[in-house]
């Protein structure tokens, strides 16, 4: 039987120049980050069950790899419920370890705490363009800050970073949950329906208005009420964004002024900004975000060229606490890595040199001058000479050589040639 070599679904293998390109992208969203003082933190992959599923993670609690305890028997009793069997599973995403870590370490850590987390995580969705079930995650997070210069600095450095690796031509969304829940309290939603209202509003971009309102009515909730919820927030679309206070005042009577105030400060900030090459901002109420555990300003960066999200955050300032016992104000930003990729081009390859040595050449001599040649910090590689010079010299241009340094043995004398540069001989079809 032939083995299959294949990853697991929904994963895969990257290729050298793959990763140099992942590499390279890494870098400079680093380098930007941390000219704004966000220092890397690291949390395991694996996180207890019943944080994960604590009813934060909104959809994402569904598609969670769950992990078995050790020592199960090869044979388990009749009626053995697989919730028995589970203590662990692996992150879906980086911010619910990163309120488990800054309550155990807070004693150690500065407030306000800048963190910034990169790393893998896991989902068990449908792979697509864009969506794996492991991918990287780029996450900012300011704890401690309760006013809106986290927002305004969360969004303004990661547009940064992301115009950093190429990416200027963004829209920045942003929202508010408070407003979503005043629009719902003013329709006489019940609350615990919420959740329900807000998981469904968040399918907006996939299944359009008609769409929304027929899953809100199949999962039960009164269609009167649903209705008028959905009639103030789209009377909300496309609100001038210097017309926000105004505009939710007269919607929405009754809404905290904190909201208002909020909003109009974070609009203020992002226009001081001027949102420079490329990016721009708007205030959208249909965004929802769907985890659970979002309080407050919510906003998603977006791409012409990419359906979905680049990245998107929000504020959750009661998060820390269910770890902690204490609430702590918290806000964060997250990037989706995979799909900044995507969109961009192939990294230049680096300026790699092959030490060409012919087989009479002792190996020491091949490995004593790449040696000296690393030492001036470039990139060497000793390759033994074999079949055709031609197609030899083809291969290493094709695997990413940018010259080669020919060596010889000549009347008993290690002799180097020039450093020629490498380039295809094969004529263009």
């Amino acid at each position: 039987m032939k083995k299959d070599n294949s990853p697991a679904r929904g994963t895969r293998d990257l290729l050298p120049d793959q990763v140099r390109t992942r590499e390279h992208v890494l870098a400079a969203i680093t380098d930007v980050y941390e000219r704004f003082g966000y220092q890397r933190i690291e949390t395991p992959a694996v996180e207890s069950i019943d944080r994960l599923q604590g009813g934060q993670g909104g959809e994402n609690e569904k598609l969670i790899y769950q992990i078995l305890r050790r020592g199960l028997p090869a044979v388990l009793e009749a009626g053995t419920a697989v919730s028995d069997l589970i203590e662990l599973g692996l992150r879906f995403d980086l911010t619910l370890p990163l309120a488990r870590f800054y309550a155990r370490n807070q004693g150690a850590l500065r407030l306000p705490f800048r963190s910034m987390q990169i790393g893998p995580v896991w989902r068990a969705e449908r792979p697509q363009r864009g969506r794996f079930r492991q991918f990287v995650q780029c996450d900012i997070d300011l704890i401690g800050e309760p006013s809106v210069l986290a927002e305004a600095e969360l969004i303004e450095a990661t547009t940064a970073a992301l115009c950093a690796v190429g990416l200027a031509d963004t829209c920045v969304r942003v929202s508010d949950r408070r407003l979503l829940g005043a629009a719902a309290d003013a329709a006489g939603l019940p609350q615990d329906t919420w959740p329900t209202f807000f998981i469904a509003l968040d399918k907006l971009d996939k299944i359009g208005w008609d769409g929304i309102r027929a899953e809100m009515a199949n999962k039960g909730l009164p269609g009167s009420n649903t209705a008028r919820a959905l009639e103030l927030i789209e009377h909300l679309q496309n609100t001038d964004e210097t017309k926000i206070a105004d505009t939710l005042s007269n919607t929405l009577p009754d809404i905290d002024d904190r909201v208002i105030t909020d909003l109009s400060t974070t609009a203020a900030c992002l226009n001081a900004l001027g949102m420079p090459y490329g990016r721009r901002w708007l205030f959208d109420p249909t965004l929802v975000r769907g985890l659970g555990y979002y309080t407050g300003q919510i906003f998603e960066v977006s791409h012409n060229d990419m359906p979905g999200s680049l990245a998107g955050g929000g504020r959750y300032d009661r998060l820390i606490g269910l770890s902690s016992g204490r609430d702590v104000p918290a806000c964060g930003f997250s990037i989706g890595f995979e799909r900044i990729t995507e969109l961009l081009s192939q990294t230049p390859p680096a300026k790699q040199v092959a030490v060409l040595t012919e087989a009479d050449v002792p190996v020491p001599d091949g490995v004593a001058l790449a040696t000296r040649l690393r030492a001036d910090g470039r990139d060497v590689v000793v390759v033994p000479r074999s079949g055709k010079l031609g197609a030899q010299l083809d291969r290493l241009y094709e695997w990413g050589f940018t010259s080669v340094i020919p060596v010889q043995l000549r009347e008993g004398h290690m002799h180097v040639e020039a450093e020629r540069p490498l380039r295809v001989s094969k004529p263009t079809q």
